[in-house]
């Protein structure tokens, strides 16, 4: 039987392979507002930079720096031996395999919601099972009762070509702070961009601050919002609109929903916009975004702001 993307994430650890370090801390200037909020009956969480700390601040598919994307791809053409079945062109296998993921990347871009002002999200898994189609062309072979099909080794593909890209680690408190929502009976899930293997990257990373059984074990999987199954990431409406309307077919109101992140226009904003609550999380520099203009302005200023994970717990009064 075909290894799970989270079996197959634990036997890349037991390899010992070297990958990218998570980012180092740099703390932000800011004054926590953690006045407590009546009336919340839930918490959704952005991920990538607030509680993943991510290089580069947010999951990126191309990175600026060409050393780190022919660092990725060399290392993920050599673990799925694709190479032998690659069009043989002049220059580096790294060079020609970044042209046609690249091309596939803007090809998927293209695809529309049909909502206007909403930003197409890509499935990073789907790029790669065009790759690999265009291999197969050319008789490439996998384990398939390791890597599973297609679909299922296109996540794995995705999952260590991220890996090799970008460093992460949960942020500090990650784990007590969901811990304590928990305990304290109100319902919780992300609200996030992500990919299919942003949970295995999540637990992985909540496990290295203490023990919890399974990631959905924290959250509501049927309240998870997150962008690669929806096809549209933040700040596009839609987004949050299909997580309010989760929320409210169980009872739970946008006012009673408290939102936390690290971004202000792209996500809290948006998110207030719908009756939402919100809470900026503004620990470090990497990944926050919020400017002055922002914190001022009626209409995007979070209702609260914190520089732990766990001064949650005081807004929520838990």
């Amino acid at each position: 039987m075909a290894k799970s993307l989270y079996e197959y994430a634990e036997w890349l650890a037991e390899r010992n392979l070297r990958w990218p370090a998570a980012p180092k801390v740099e703390s932000a200037r800011a004054t926590p507002y953690i006045k407590p909020m009546a009336g919340i009956k839930a918490v959704t969480w952005n991920v990538y930079g607030t509680l993943l700390r991510i290089s580069d601040g947010d999951l990126l598919f191309q990175h600026p720096q060409a050393v780190r994307m022919e660092i990725a791809l060399d290392k993920t053409i050599q673990e799925f031996n694709m190479w032998n079945s690659m069009t043989r062109k002049p220059g580096k296998p790294w060079e020609y395999m970044q042209l046609k993921y690249l091309h596939v990347w803007d090809e998927l871009k293209m695809a529309s919601s049909g909502r206007k002002g909403d930003i197409t999200e890509v499935n990073s898994s789907q790029i790669w099972k065009k790759l690999l189609g265009m291999l197969d062309k050319k008789d490439y072979e996998y384990d398939t009762g390791f890597y599973g099909d297609l679909d299922e080794l296109s996540e794995k593909v995705a999952y260590f070509f991220h890996s090799s890209l970008q460093g992460v680690e949960a942020a500090e408190g990650a784990l007590r702070a969901l811990l304590t929502i928990q305990s304290a009976g109100l319902r919780q899930a992300l609200l996030a961009d992500a990919q299919p293997f942003t949970m295995v990257q999540l637990f992985r990373a909540l496990i290295e601050q203490g023990t919890i059984s399974r990631a959905d074990s924290l959250f509501t999987p049927s309240l998870n919002t997150f962008s690669y199954v929806e096809g549209v990431r933040k700040p596009s409406k839609t987004l949050f609109l299909r997580a309010v309307d989760r929320f409210v077919k169980i009872g739970i109101e946008p006012e009673q929903i408290l939102h936390i992140s690290s971004r202000v226009r792209d996500d809290l904003a948006v998110a207030k916009s719908l009756g939402m609550r919100t809470a900026l999380y503004a620990a470090e520099k990497l990944g926050l975004q919020a400017s002055s203009e922002e914190m001022k302005d009626i209409a995007t200023k979070p209702d609260r702001l914190i520089t732990t994970l766990e001064q949650v717990r005081d807004i929520l009064g838990v």
